[in-house]
């Protein structure tokens, strides 16, 4: 009987040890399972997103894009182009920085050279009949998602739209609260700084200059984003048109702002212009030392995330000094 009660507690013994065991193995497979789905929920997959050409298919890992004069959003969105808008040798200067060793590619998408890129994805602004192919043609090379007419004009919306095509969704809502936190800080230092006082700006190019609406590129952001004054001129451009319209020298002389950005590269015709018309050197900016000449206007005369940065940072290092 003795050795009968040894041998149930040995083989009793065992049998906890196995039970013990598979637990531990099952336990294990399920933290494998669990970290393993954890890492694929991590990954991206493809999306179906409403265009203006009806549904596209984003596909995953999307990694050579073409989106030609929007690459602001995504390198905004920390992505590298495939390639760059050009007009010939003009391209988008305040972003060479980032895009310095990128190829360009000719503003109107010639096949063959979007076929060279090899792209993953294209992007197109909503007016497709601007570029050489159709929307079937660019769709037979890669995925290709139209942007709407909004979406065209408002590069926020741009961003949020690149991040869920993207899976980069957290990423473009960081990035546009860092830019509502620039703006918030900018308008409170500029607020101090110059209180109400009017600003304008002017785009020197060639020997004809323009000046800008109140919502033509960077007005946009220095009248609706930061609150600076218009002056009455500029009010009674009204809305900025497709097509900007230049405005003659005697034209220029009522303009009675207190201070003006003046946008023109270096030797740009229409400084010496300027510095020669006794119209211009009677305007009140001229006369209170308030024309400030910024030799890169590439930037004020672009929509994007980047353009808008580096245009707040021009003028708080302008005024606020």
């Amino acid at each position: 009987m003795c050795r009968m009660n040894k041998s149930y507690s040995l083989i009793s013994v065992l049998l906890l040890a196995v039970t013990l065991l598979m637990a531990a193995c099952a336990g294990n497979n399920s933290n494998e399972e669990s970290s393993s789905g954890e890492e694929n929920s991590g990954q991206s997959s493809e999306v179906t997103l409403d265009s203006q050409m009806g549904e596209v298919t984003i596909p995953a890992d999307a990694k050579r894009i073409i989106a030609p004069y929007h690459e602001d959003a995504l390198l905004a969105l920390g992505v590298t182009p495939a390639a760059k808008w050009a007009i010939g040798e003009t391209v988008q200067d305040y972003l060479e920085g980032q895009l310095k060793d990128v190829p360009k590619i000719e503003w109107n998408l010639p096949q063959e050279q979007v076929l060279k890129h090899n792209p993953d994805l294209i992007i197109l602004e909503n007016a497709t009949d601007s570029y050489e192919g159709s929307y079937e043609d660019y769709q037979k090379i890669a995925p290709t998602y139209v942007m709407t007419e909004e979406m065209t004009n408002d590069w926020r919306k741009q961003i949020q739209m690149f991040g869920k095509m993207l899976s980069k969704e957290a990423k473009a809502e960081e990035v546009l609260n860092q830019y509502d936190e620039k703006v918030a800080s900018a308008k409170e230092t500029l607020n101090k700084a110059i209180g109400d006082e009017t600003v304008a700006m002017i785009w020197a190019k060639g020997d004809q200059f323009y000046l800008f609406e109140k919502n033509r590129h960077s007005a946009e952001v220095l009248y609706s984003q930061l609150g600076l004054n218009q002056p009455e001129l500029v009010k009674e451009l009204g809305k900025a048109q497709t097509q900007w319209s230049p405005i003659s020298l005697e034209k220029l002389s009522e303009l009675k702002a207190d201070h003006v950005f003046l946008l023109a590269k270096e030797n740009e015709q229409g400084l010496q212009t300027l510095e020669n018309s006794s119209v211009w050197q009677s305007t009140p900016a001229v006369q209170n030392g308030n024309v400030y000449t910024m030799n890169d206007p590439s930037h004020w005369t672009s929509k994007g995330l980047i353009a808008s940065e580096k245009t707040i940072d021009d003028v708080i290092n302008t005024l606020s000094e």
